[in-house]
This record gives structure tokens, sequence and C-alpha cells, in this order.
């Protein structure tokens, strides 16, 4: 069972006067007589002048109330019936039995892929995995976005001066992936052998297919797939930002977005994660009616009812309600719009306000008999409005989820409202129209296998063009070309200006300006002391000012921005807002005074890393997107990055974004007095788990600009898929001038810094000196160095080497490694090659933990021992000496464990 509407919001006569009541009012009415007259006095003003001044008395009203302090305030939650009423919705602009059997043969092709696959695996044993009872909830939902409102990008440029439609951005329900694939297979983009291995990407590729990914993953399918939302949460917040980075881009002039929709289309229970609700207030400030989301509320998570003891619906309602954005809810099919039509007493209404989804789920898993004896039975209104329907006529009700009329209906509402972003609360059953096989149970999330007869029942339930040996055989089934049903499909999806999902890359590349035209400081220090988090802020400036590059970057903080010495920024390039500045700043007369802009280059995340991260995401990706290459910098705690938000920087990696994290007061013993909950030992251990994530940690300003040039010339020139994460420091100190032919080894991950050595005391031959090996990253290279000088007055020769990157050496080794394995010709580690210039014990020490160096030991020179220095276990505050010392990478701590090492190894 179910599905229905009906309107609240404008009176709509097929709900009647009882239904808007609440069932339960906690104050009794003392005089039901004044109670009546006042509800005709209004119905009446509604029904001769109209919503409006319905909406005016009613504001005029609570405002009175608010005065009289008499301590009420309106109901967030509506009835359980739909937002839209049946005299409200547009006319059907499709063929509605068309797409009824279009996604019925979708559905069909979905579950064939995945049962195939989990029969042909080790015998049947469900080693795949794969879900069926989500798309099974949102094939409607999907359909109708596919037929009429989600729009493919047309092109990058204008015809006969019309722009083309640069396209909508749709966010897939993961578990839903399945219902994606068959639709591409009937568009033609997938063929059978390609359905056949999903979940099989390793197989495919050996047999000549195109493996298909268990979830949306652009790194995967990078052609396929646009946004990554299998890690429930990141696509909700992500979809936010990507609608509010739309105007940022329209706002500062680099390309127009207007007319263009994010759509996402995300589950009930992943409502409950962190992310999906973190931005709500931040679309409706920003006015984001670009935005919309629809919620497949089907009433189930994993292991049972989303809400057993409550209504998701209402509390969804509520939520985005109170958070400033238009809810239309999509409760019941058309098959309900009679039955409330005839409740003249508002028995459903009612009904539906004492059924908890609990409850719900139980109808959805039951047959007709069970409703009717156990809905329509209890009592005598619903009866009668039961009269007259068979059992099955009951068990066919649809949810409005599954209803495409209603589904159309909703989605022209979104689609046309302004000031707001949407959110559309669809009822569906999870796992419809698989029968008793799974519609509606507990366990309905994990099917995967059905029997013969639940195959059939399949068949049956859906209309499909199966024989009997077909449906049992799992046949996928695609209509003859020239069928209507093909040239249907074609056609729809060519008024909407092509295929969906589809990624692309096309942009143009963005020159980069020469190294010494903004980072000559640095390249030539000449000793000047300063910390590598002011020069990135001075490259970054003498950046933003390149005629070419500059109105391309879009740098990002996190409310830290003078903290990082950016305030100067402001003036230059001023913070993004939708609204301008609407104030004069309390620090208008600075220097550095607060500038907000419609403008605005800077975006200000205030304290939320985790929309900073996907507003970084939303840029660095925005070449695929938007066509439009964009660069940029997100400047943050390191602390507060790959610990925090690691998981949306993995999103980000499988999206393939380009641009530079920069991890500043990075280190465990660089942001001394803040302890343990600051300090940062761990984030390039996390950092070298993402394959096309380049980690480095300079010590020094030149080598920070060396790389931050190699990084723009890959991602703007070169075009490839990569980012940088970068650390600072916020520890000033002498910079030295870039070592001559330096650049290659500072990007490859290490190069000789220097030599110390010390004429033997009299008496001492030269063969008796010994010599020693230091490595050292970041921070504590200025330790090591320090070491080194002390190590040379104790008469031993030293060479420093500076390491830029040890996930970066430690992946070339990898890489050197599995050329060996494979039989090729061996060659040598980079690491390797560079200490060739030295003897001796190897001493590395770094401010992070020492699982981070220890990533090196099996590609060092044979024979030579290895010892490193980190700053494992939690942190502490106090000074850095302090802290340096207490972890053992001081200058002192280096010393004593090379001459240990002289001795012993």
């Amino acid at each position: 069972m179910w599905g229905q509407s009906a309107y609240i919001g404008g009176m709509n006569a097929s709900v009647p006067l009882h239904a808007l009541q609440q069932a339960d009012m906690s104050t009794p009415d003392t005089d039901p007589q004044e109670t009546a007259e006042w509800r005709e006095a209004f119905m009446a003003l509604a029904a001769t002048q109209g919503p409006e001044r319905a909406r005016y008395l009613l504001d005029e009203l609570a405002r009175l109330a608010r005065e009289q302090r008499v301590g009420w305030k309106p109901e967030l939650a509506t009835p359980y019936v739909n937002t839209v009423g049946v005299n409200e919705q547009p006319v059907f602009p499709g063929d509605l039995a068309m797409e009824e059997r279009l996604a019925s043969l979708m559905r069909w092709n979905a579950l064939a892929m995945v049962v195939r696959a989990n029969q042909a695996e080790s015998g049947g044993s469900s080693e795949l995995g794969g879900h069926i009872a989500s798309y099974a909830s949102a094939a409607d939902l999907f359909e109708t976005g596919f037929n009429h409102f989600f729009h493919a990008r047309e092109g990058l440029g204008q015809i006969d001066g019309v722009n083309q439609h640069r396209g909508d951005l749709v966010f897939f329900q993961p578990h839903s992936a399945p219902g994606v694939y068959a639709r591409a297979y009937l568009e033609g983009r997938l063929n059978e052998k390609d359905l056949g291995f999903y979940r099989q990407e390793l197989s495919a590729a050996k047999q000549g297919a195109q493996g298909l990914s268990s979830y949306p993953h652009p790194y995967l399918m990078p052609d396929f797939w646009q946004f990554p939302t299998g890690s429930m949460g990141i696509g909700p917040i992500s979809s936010i930002y990507h609608a509010r980075f739309m105007h940022y881009l329209t706002h500062r002039r680099l390309l127009d977005c207007t007319g263009r929709k994010v759509w996402g289309v995300f589950g009930d229970g992943e409502m409950d994660e962190p992310e999906s609700m973190s931005a709500l207030t931040l679309a409706a400030r920003e006015g984001l009616d670009n935005l919309v989301w629809v919620v497949n509320c089907n009433l189930q998570r994993l292991d049972g009812p989303v809400r057993g003891n409550g209504r998701i619906i209402d509390e969804l309602e509520k939520l985005f309600a109170g958070a400033g954005w238009n809810v239309i809810k999509l409760v019941w099919g058309s098959d309900w719009d009679g039955l409330f039509a005839r409740d003249i007493t508002g028995a459903l209404t009612q009904a539906f306000a004492h059924t908890v989804d609990g409850q719900m789920q139980t109808f959805a898993a039951k047959d007709g008999r069970f409703n009717r004896d156990n809905f329509f039975g209890q009592n005598e209104e619903l009866a009668r409005l039961a009269q007259g329907m068979t059992d099955e006529q009951i068990d066919r009700l649809k949810r409005g989820g599954h209803d495409l009329v209603k589904i159309h209906a909703a989605y022209a509402a979104a689609a046309n409202h302004t000031g707001q972003p949407t959110v559309i609360l669809a009822h569906t059953k999870k796992g419809y129209g698989m029968g008793s096989a799974g519609q509606g149970k507990m366990t309905t999330h994990s099917q995967k296998k059905f029997d013969e007869s639940d195959l059939l029942e399949f068949r049956n339930r859906f209309n499909l063009p199966l024989s009997d040996e077909q449906a049992k055989q799992l046949a996928f089934y695609k209509p003859a070309a020239d069928s209507p049903e093909m040239q249907y499909l074609h056609a729809r999806r060519a008024a909407l200006g092509g295929y969906l999902p589809k990624r692309e890359t096309s942009a143009d590349t963005v020159p980069v300006p020469a190294l010494p035209v903004y980072a000559n400081f640095a390249l030539s220090a000449d000793g000047k002391e300063m910390s590598t988090t002011m020069a990135f802020v001075r490259m970054l400036g003498g950046l933003l000012k390149d005629a070419a590059l500059g109105p391309r970057i879009v740098p990002i903080v996190a409310d830290e921005a003078r903290t990082f010495g950016m305030a100067n920024l402001f003036k230059q390039v001023g913070i993004y807002s939708s609204v301008g500045q609407k104030y004069a700043p309390e620090d208008i007369g600075s220097v550095l005074s607060y500038r907000e802009a419609l403008d605005g280059q800077i975006l200000e995340e205030g304290i939320s890393e985790a929309g900073a991260l996907a507003s970084w995401t939303a840029a660095a990706t925005s070449y695929s997107v938007h066509g439009l290459a964009m660069l940029p910098f997100y400047i943050y705690y390191s602390m507060f990055g790959f610990q925090r938000v690691g998981d949306q920087i993995w999103a980000a990696a499988d999206q393939r974004a380009r641009g530079f994290l920069l991890g500043a007061t990075s280190g465990r013993t660089t942001l001394g007095g803040e302890g343990l909950q600051h300090q940062d030992g761990s984030s390039h251990l996390v950092a070298a788990t993402i394959p096309n994530c380049k980690a480095y940690d300079p010590a020094f300003a030149c080598e920070l600009a060396v790389i931050i040039d190699r990084g723009m010339q890959e991602m703007m020139v070169e075009q490839q898929d990569v980012f940088y994460y970068v650390t600072l420091m916020n520890e000033n100190y002498a910079q030295p001038d870039l070592r001559p032919g330096s650049e290659t080894g500072v990007v490859r991950g290490c190069y000789k810094f220097n030599s110390y050595s010390r004429t033997p005391d009299k008496g001492q031959s030269p063969e008796s000196l010994e010599e020693v090996t230091l490595l050292g990253s970041g921070a504590i290279l200025t330790e090591v160095i320090k070491a080194a000088q002390q190590l040379a007055e104790q008469g031993l020769d030293v060479t420093v080497y500076s390491v830029t990157s040890w996930s970066e050496l430690a992946r070339d080794g990898a890489a050197c490694q599995q050329r060996a394995l494979q039989g090729e010709p061996a060659s040598e580690t980079f690491i390797a090659e560079q200490l060739k210039g030295s003897e001796g014990p190897i001493i590395a020490a770094t401010d992070y933990v020492r699982a981070v160096p220890e990533s090196i030991r099996a590609f060092l020179p044979a024979g030579r021992s290895y010892l490193t220095l980190g700053t494992d276990g939690f942190g502490r505050s106090d000074t850095r000496a302090a802290l340096r010392g207490f972890f053992g990478v001081d200058a002192s701590s280096i010393v004593q464990a090379a001459l240990h090492q002289l001795k012993t190894g």
C-alpha cells in the first residue's frame, strides 16, 4: 500500500476542514461554538479574498500573540498530506503509460544485474553484494527527473548568439546506482556485457567490458559519474556548496550559471549524518533557489525503520522549514485523491497523525487484506472509505514517490520556486514491487537473491514482456531500437540536452606566471627571517595580481585569515558575499578592514572545516563540472584537515579534484601552546594513502615556491587530475636561497641541502673521521641543521638532506619495486640515488609520527643503518623547545641518536 494527494497551503477543497485540525490538542476547547465561528470566518476569508490575504492576517495574529506574550508559535509540521494540491497540479507533459513501461524495464534490468552478479560469483555466495531495494523505491523519482527536469550540458559556448545550457548538477543516491546503469543500458551507453560485470571492475577489463563500480565513483568511471556520493552525508553538503559556488561564479562574472539547477536525491536515513544537516542554514541564507533536494523517504535504514516510533517526514519538515527551506511534501499518489475527496470527517488525516513509521513499514510489507483490516478497519469512517475497493486495489494504492504525475507536480513546483532552496520529502516503499521477497521488510536492504517464484511475481507486478524462462534466467531486456519505447526514451533526453550522468573534462588551459614574478623573494631570500605561512600568503598575493591566473584563484579560509596573515587580501580582492556588504565594519578605517563584496574572491566559510572543504571541492572540480578551470587554495590548521574531514578529502580525490590544500601551523611541535587537539602529527600519514594527492612538507620558502609552481603547471597547464597537500609553519627562521639545480629534488621529494665537515684534531688522521647522514623535513629541518653543526664540531662529517615529501619518495620506491617484481630491468630508487653522495648511518627526524619517515626504509641503500625520530603520542602545551625535547626531535636528541648509531650501527 500506498500513495495519494491534497494541499494545505492553497486551501484545496479536496482536503476537508476537519483534516486541517491537529489530532492532539494540548489545551481543551472550552468554547466549541466560538471556535467554529473563527474557523468559518477564516475559511470564508480565504475563499473570497484569497490565500495572500489569509496569510497576511495569520502573520498579523502571530505578531499580536508575540506582543501579548501568549506563548504560542505555529507548528512547523503540516498534516500528513501532499503540499501540491490536485487543483494546482500542472498537466503531465509526457506519455504516462510509456514512462511507466520504461521505468518497469529499468527496475527489471537493475534487479537482474545485481542478482546475476551474486549468482555468478562464488557459486552464488553473494560475495559481490549490491542493492535492489533502494532503487526500487527511488526509480520513479529518478525517471521523472530524467524525462522532464535533469538537463545535460549542451556545450560551453553560444549557438546563434544563444548560450548553450551548461547542464544541471545531479547527485544520485548511491545505493540506487544499478538503476542508473540500467537506464544507460537502454540508452546505448552501456551494453549487456557491461551489465554482466557489475561490481567486477578487474574481471571486466580482461573481457573487454566496462566494469561498473558499486557506487558513483568518478575516479573509476571518469566518463560517466560526476559526483561521488557513496559515503553518506558527503553528497548533501557537497551539493549545497556546489550550488553556492555557481552563484559565486555568476556574481564574479566568470560564468553565467543562471537557469541551472543542482538536484540531489538522498535517503531519509542519510539525513542523520551531521554533514547532511550542517549547511542547511547556509543554503537558505544564501537564497540558493538553484538547489533542489529530493529525500527518498522509504522510512527504512539498513537495519530497521529510520524513525520507528515517529514520522521522519514530519521531523524533516520541521527541520528544513526551520532552517528556511521551501518544503514540499509528496506523500500520497493519485489513487488517494478520491478517498480524500470523500473523507468529509478528516478521518484519513487523523489516522495518519497517529500512524508511526514503524507501523507504516508494516503496512508496506503486508497485502491489501491486512491493510483493510488494520488501517481502514480502525474506525467506521475509514471502513466506509474502503468500501467498494478490492483487496488488490487497496494493495495498489501508491505512495507519492511512486506516482509519476504527483512527482512531476512536486518537481515543477520546486523548479519554479524562487528565493529559497527546496526539499521534496517523497514518501516511498523500500523494495517497492519486490513483493514477498523484500517489499518493506527489515532485511530488504541486503536482499540480493530471488527464487523463481519471486522473479515471476516481480515480472507480473510490472507487466514485463518476459517469458517465464526469460524471467527465471534473469535475461536483460531492451526493446528494439525502432520501438516506441526507445524512440520516446531518446527523444526525452534529446530535449534535455543529452544523457546523464556524464562527466566531461573539456576546459581551457590557464597559463601560469613565471616563478620569479611572484616568488623571487623566496628564491633569493638571503637569510631573511619569515615563516613559510607568511611566504605562502605573499606568493598568493602576487598570483592574484596575474591577469590570466589571478581571477581563477579561489582563496578559502575557515575563519582563520587573520591567524594566517591574510587580512591584507580583504582589501585586495574582498570576501565573497551574495548580498554585498550592508554594514560599515568596525575596523573600516584600518588598511586591513573587513570587506565583503558581491564580486569578492575569498570564500570565508566561518567555523566549518566541512563547509570549507566542500567549497574547495566545488572549485577544484569546476574544470569538469562547469568547463571552467579554477584553482582553489584552502588554508587551515593542519590538524583539522585529514583527521577531521578526511572522508570529504577522499571523496574529492574520487572526483578528481585539482587544487591546493595548505595545512598551516603544521607538525606536533610548532603550535606550542595549543596542546593535544591542535597539534598535528599524522596528516602526512593519511595524505600518503590517497593516490592522486601529492603531499609535501617543505622547510623553506624557496622549496614551497618550487612546489606551488610545479603544482600549478600540473593542474592548470598539463591538466592532470592531482591535488597537492602542503604543510606550512608559523615559525620564523632564516630562509636560505634555493640551491642551484635542486628543483627536481624538491619536486621528487629530496635533495642534498648541505655538507658539514671539520678539520681533524691534531694527531687525528682523516681516515679516522666518521660520517653520518641526516634527513629532515618541515619544522624539524632547522633542528637537523643545528645537530649537523654540533656533530661537525665533534669531528664528524655530516651530510644533510632536505626531504620535501616522504610520500613521493615512498611511491617512487614502491614503483621501482613493482617493476622489478614484474621482471623489468632493475632501477634505482630516487632516495637511494640521492644518498650516493653520503656515507654512514642515516638518521631521519620529522615533526610527524615515526611511521612517516619509516615509509622509505625499504628503499634506502643496502647496508646502511636507519633510525627514525618522530612525535608519536598525544601533543602537549608548552614552548617549541620544550616540546621538541619531550618528543626527542630537537638538535640534542638528533645528535644523541647519531652518536648512538655510530657506536652500534
